[in-house]
């Protein structure tokens, strides 16, 4: 791939494509559309069946025994928050390298969050790190499965349980998710999964919380539609009591079915949406091997599955900014997950400068950046962005 030179030594520069690569794409197919049309002309759209059939098929993958659907990621990190009783005064241990919602929800919560170092490699949490920072007001750990690739549960749990501290595994990438043959959201703490439209599979926005408690079902359930018994389905369905009671108020977070439907085809799929990654990640791994100032993203090296959510390189051979410059050229786009939260201005503000307890979030910040992921994808595609990065590293 690397451009050949032509008389007087100069490379040839690669020939641009007229289409926009972007960073990522939905996979709908015939079937979903199917399925959503179907919901829509059934005269039943809100939280029914459908979303019923989606938790279902959370539960059968996961091996929790309870699973809630709701509008976003978001939303099962507040209502777990709620549900576990954190609030003003609580501290929350999470990595900075994750998605701003989660320390949103923490401050909005009262708590106070604490980070702690990621491995470099890997952007997974530092698992050794983690007892060191728990103290008395320690409420809840929140492990992220950075890109699909597995936190290590196993210490991380037993730290946990030894401290008496509620551990929330951040899924959102970890749909196919498997380390030490459990899948994410199967090792019996709770579990929050997202929907975007970026992700493995997607229902436009949603989310789903999956756990084994089942009084801390009962509490989701309720808070997520306005702290009322009986949702929609068994209030207006067949024989239904649409009278209703509330004993603590709540929110309006439930899924739509017109939402589930296209989830549960997308749940049929998502073996063949993650062979799909894997493999396009296994010949970027090839066509970017060896660069100078190119690290590729590591893998854990116990035993697991992983989905490949994202594809994060980090650059070191010049600027991020111009990276991103040399992609846009050649019509390529890009993502940056994430932002390091330690470096938000509000978090600097509120809690001060944690970058000296940082080393390797720190070192990875300033590099990270994802190249285009999506099951469509051809090879011809990975072939021309491994091209575009090795021409712009090149010169």
């Amino acid at each position: 791939m690397e451009p050949q030179p032509r008389g007087g030594g100069k490379r040839v520069r690669m020939n641009i494509r007229e289409e926009f690569l972007p960073f990522s794409r939905p996979s709908i197919g015939d079937r979903e559309v199917v399925e959503v049309t179907a919901c829509l002309r059934s005269g039943w759209i809100t939280t029914g069946q459908k979303c019923l059939d989606l938790e279902t098929r959370f539960r059968e993958r996961t091996g929790a025994r309870c699973a809630v659907s709701l509008t976003s990621a978001t939303a099962g990190m507040h209502l777990l928050l709620l549900a576990l009783g954190i609030g003003p005064g609580d501290e929350v241990i999470t990595p900075s390298l994750t998605f701003a919602s989660t320390v949103n929800q923490i401050v909005l919560a009262g708590a106070v969050p604490v980070f702690v170092d990621v491995n470099y490699d890997t952007l997974n949490l530092k698992v050794s790190e983690v007892e060191g920072a728990i103290t008395p007001r320690t409420k809840a750990v929140i492990p992220v499965h950075f890109a699909g690739a597995p936190a290590d549960m196993a210490p991380l749990l037993d730290v946990a349980r030894r401290k008496g501290v509620a551990v929330i595994e951040d899924a959102a990438h970890a749909i196919g998710t498997v380390c030490r043959g459990t899948h994410a959201g199967g090792f019996g703490c709770p579990a929050i999964f997202s929907f975007h439209p970026i992700k493995n599979i997607t229902t436009g926005e949603g989310g789903m919380v999956t756990l084994d408690d089942e009084t801390l079902e009962r509490k989701i359930r309720l808070l997520r539609f306005h702290g009322i018994e009986r949702d929609a389905w068994k209030r207006y369905g067949k024989g239904g009591d649409p009278s209703y009671d509330i004993r603590e108020p709540g929110f309006k977070y439930n899924l739509t079915d017109i939402q589930a439907a296209l989830g549960v085809v997308q749940m049929d799929r998502v073996e063949e949406f993650n062979a799909r990654r894997r493999l396009l990640a296994g010949l970027y791994r090839d066509g970017l091997s060896g660069i100078d100032g190119l690290d590729l993203p590591g893998v854990p090296a116990y035993p697991h599955e992983h989905p490949w959510h994202l594809f994060v390189v980090k650059v070191s051979a010049l600027p991020r900014e111009r990276f991103m410059e040399g992609l846009a050229e050649r019509n390529i786009g890009y993502g940056l997950h994430f932002p390091a939260v330690h470096r938000l201005a509000f978090v600097r503000e509120r809690f001060g400068d944690a970058s000296s307890r940082l080393p390797e979030t720190e070192r990875a910040a300033d590099r990270i950046l994802s190249l285009p992921l999506f099951p469509d994808m051809t090879e011809g595609d990975i072939a021309y962005v491994c091209e575009a990065v090795r021409e712009i590293l090149g010169r």
